[in-house]
């Protein structure tokens, strides 16, 4: 970045991507609430309902790759306003649907919607110096809330209006808002070194996801968004199978659990900034672990034989236990958010779009497999719990690489006597990813807050 933006234009390009990324989460998830209708209307099982809520999911993810790269060619105020427009559209179009293949084809472009986050970080990644990046993405990633306005309001329109109109009213705005972002935003301070990047080949653009570490970062994301969006989708429908609540009371707890795992996001970037990635990714895990492991218990009654008779007793989560732990899921999940995007611009400044696309896209997947998952494991083994229980393996899955990573970067710093960074293998990237040895440039020359 040749000249620092004002701090004005700064905080402009923020507001507006924050805001306009949270009227797409809170379409991107629309079916976790009108799913449930429309599944009572069409009688559909638990798998089919899953699919139904996840199918948005998929287009959302494969769509970041080519929305990241679409970013770094043509900036982020077009594609972002572009996609918003055509996603209202293909919203509105979803109302004529009368069977659930129509539903499923709707869905897919309804999913575009979630396209929109990677080009977020892209445009609001440019506005920003690299010292502020983790917590202006933060803030900007803070548009996961999208999916608790859906959880408050979305039931309440249901109610009122049906899922046709409500899935009107969404489209009407999110098309108003993509109109006021071509208009209102502006273009980034890096589009003229992308103006003289624009012959790039697509391989060269691709050449940092031939690095094993995108990969380990992008299983993070799998865990920590993935896992957040397949959640906020099937909690509606857990709490009215399992506490036997009504949908407007089921959205407004579940949102108890997406505020959190949304606005502590911007806490988890200054985090970032402040204490390093590897610290917050460490915290995310460990706590994790322990809620999905609490979750993950169903009711059980033990009989234990005593010497004067048998003595039975009943172990059962209950409601306000259930949404604590929640609670501290999603807050600790939205710290890992941030987290693993504070990494991308230290480590890949030049690819920002593509780097954050496919790590964008691996976790938006997980948001598609998961929900899915969720139905099938549930009509296998009639077990409700049985989907933290999955996340529980999931999340000891990422920890367990994290961990092996961080000690094999580690053993080059200790036989350098030196802890050079916070930051996973920055200090030996150059045994990873050879653009960035000591005195060629990138992301070696730069120190991260810590």
């Amino acid at each position: 970045m040749t000249t620092q933006p004002a701090k004005a234009e700064q905080y402009r390009a923020l507001g507006l991507s924050t805001f306009a990324f949270t009227l797409c989460f809170a379409v991107w998830t629309i079916f976790s609430i009108i799913g449930i209708r429309i599944s009572e209307e069409l009688g559909l099982s638990d798998t089919e309902l899953g699919l139904l809520m996840a199918t948005p999911i998929l287009t959302g993810s494969v769509s970041r790759l080519f929305l990241g790269i679409w970013t770094d060619r043509y900036g982020g105020r077009r594609v972002f306003g572009i996609l918003m427009l055509t996603t209202a559209a293909c919203v509105y179009l979803l109302t004529f649907a009368t069977t659930y293949a129509m539903m499923l084809a709707g869905a897919l472009g309804v999913g575009l919607a979630g396209g929109a986050f990677i080009v977020g970080v892209a445009y609001t990644a440019a506005w920003f110096e690299p010292a502020r990046q983790g917590t202006a993405l933060g803030i900007f990633g803070a548009g996961n809330v999208g999916s608790a306005v859906t959880n408050f309001g979305a039931p309440f329109l249901l109610v009122a209006f049906g899922w046709e109109k409500t899935a009107q009213i969404y489209a009407t705005i999110l098309a108003i808002m993509g109109v006021l972002f071509l208009f209102m935003a502006k273009t980034d301070p890096l589009s003229e070194q992308r103006r003289n990047a624009e012959q790039t080949s697509f391989a060269e653009q691709m050449a940092p996801l031939r690095e094993l570490r995108v990969w380990r970062f992008a299983l993070y994301y799998f865990f920590v968004f993935g896992a957040f969006v397949a959640l906020a989708l099937w909690l509606p429908h857990f709490l009215m199978g399992v506490y036997g609540l009504d949908i407007k009371t089921a959205g407004m707890i579940a949102a108890l659990y997406t505020i959190p795992a949304s606005l502590f996001r911007v806490l988890g970037g200054w985090l970032a900034d402040q204490y390093g990635a590897r610290k917050v990714m460490y915290w995310t895990f460990f706590a994790s672990m322990g809620c999905t492991f609490l979750l993950s218990y169903p009711p059980t009654r033990y009989v234990i034989h005593g010497m004067e008779g048998d003595i039975s007793f009943t172990l059962t989560m209950s409601l306000p236990m259930f949404v604590m732990l929640t609670f501290t899921l999603g807050f600790f999940m939205s710290l890992g958010k941030a987290a693993v995007y504070k990494h991308i611009p230290v480590y890949y400044p030049e690819h920002v779009g593509a780097v954050g696309g496919v790590v964008g896209m691996v976790g938006g997947i997980g948001g598609f497999i998961l929900p899915l998952a969720f139905g099938v494991l549930n009509d296998i083994t009639g077990i409700w719990q049985s989907c933290f229980m999955l996340m529980f393996i999931i999340v000891l899955a990422a920890l367990a690489w994290m961990h092996y990573a961080i000690r094999k970067a580690e053993r080059v710093e200790w036989a350098a006597q030196s802890e050079q960074t916070d930051l996973p293998e920055l200090a030996a990237s150059h045994l990873f990813y050879p653009h960035n040895r000591p005195g060629a440039g990138g992301a070696s020359k730069q120190r991260p807050s810590r």
